[in-house]
């Protein structure tokens, strides 16, 4: 069995019109864009990635937007939250941020001994804010200074017996249960940073993946573990797909028992592989089995600006 799962890789999403989503993350998250490019198995949309200045992962949220997606429907199978740290002291600050922009959020509830406050983007995409103490440097140097986002801090998934993964996270990813909480099971790699969580809560809602959903969740693995890491997930009984280059990743995809699409991409390349860091999320980057198609794909994506401040 390969060494555990050390944390997120990125989180990915399904999203509305692409204009509203830059400047939610860009404009009010304050993340960054650090790639643009397309879906590569759907490439007349869009392909967006949101995090820190180099797009390191455990910091990278991205979607693909649609323009006339209908709304989605978070249920059993799904991930039902995606949540940020902030620092300790932070929430305050964020409440008026939104409240600023009369944007929509929920009160603060304590869980595991964090303050998490709730809200959803403009799908409707459920997020949260966790408070904690900072290990890292805020993401940007936005309007809100040193409460600026840090990282993932966890994932919340909704599953039909939440046994069932709980056996993947322990028995194949190597983690450790940290404990219960009001139903809530959380999951962590061992001696790894309390910020990295998966939590399980059941649920037998029935979901539909549409906008305001996510698609899938990455987890990190090593470029020359990842062979492995298909053959432990096959003696497992789960069945992965082929490594998938991803130009700035290479991938590999399952389902867990209890449905939720799971992802184990690699750090390297990374997102400066086609890029300056200076340049990052600037151009439309395509792979070279699209290139040609290029003029069509331009043609059909909207246009995009971007917000200098919110």
């Amino acid at each position: 069995m390969p060494p555990p799962i050390t944390g997120f890789h990125h989180v990915t999403g399904i999203a509305g019109p692409a204009q509203r989503n830059v400047d939610f993350y860009t404009g009010v998250l304050r993340l960054r864009l650090v790639k643009k490019t397309v879906n590569f198995d759907d490439p007349g949309t869009y392909h967006l990635y949101y995090g820190d200045a180099l797009g390191r992962p455990g910091t990278v949220l991205t979607f693909f937007p649609w323009e006339r997606a209908v709304p989605g429907r978070v249920g059993a199978g799904m991930t039902a939250a995606t949540a940020f740290s902030v620092p300790t002291g932070a929430i305050d600050a964020w409440m008026g941020h939104f409240a600023d922009r009369a944007l929509d959020f929920g009160a603060p509830v304590e869980r595991f001994g964090e303050v998490v406050l709730p809200f959803p983007d403009p799908d409707g995409l459920a997020l949260e804010l966790v408070a904690r103490d900072a290990t890292v440097a805020p993401i940007s140097d936005g309007p809100l200074g040193e409460y600026g986002i840090r990282g993932f801090h966890s994932v919340t998934l909704a599953v039909a017996d939440p046994a069932l993964t709980a056996r993947v996270l322990t028995d194949v990813f190597g983690w450790e249960e940290r404990g219960e909480e009001d139903g809530r099971l959380r999951f962590g790699p061992p001696g790894g940073d309390p910020a990295t969580a998966v939590d399980l809560v059941r649920s037998d809602a029935t979901g539909r993946g549409a906008a305001g959903t996510i698609h899938h969740v990455a987890f990190r693995v090593r470029e020359e573990q990842q062979r492995a890491w298909q053959e432990a997930l096959l003696e497992a009984g789960l069945i992965p797909t082929e490594v998938k280059d991803r130009r700035y990743f290479r991938s590999i995809y399952f389902r867990e028992p209890g449905g939720v699409l799971f992802e184990l991409a690699t750090d390297d390349p990374g997102f400066t592989a086609d890029e300056a860091p200076e340049a990052l999320g600037t151009a439309l980057k395509l792979p070279p089995w699209l290139e040609q198609r290029r003029p069509s794909i331009e043609a059909r994506l909207p246009d995009l600006t971007f917000p200098t401040s919110s």
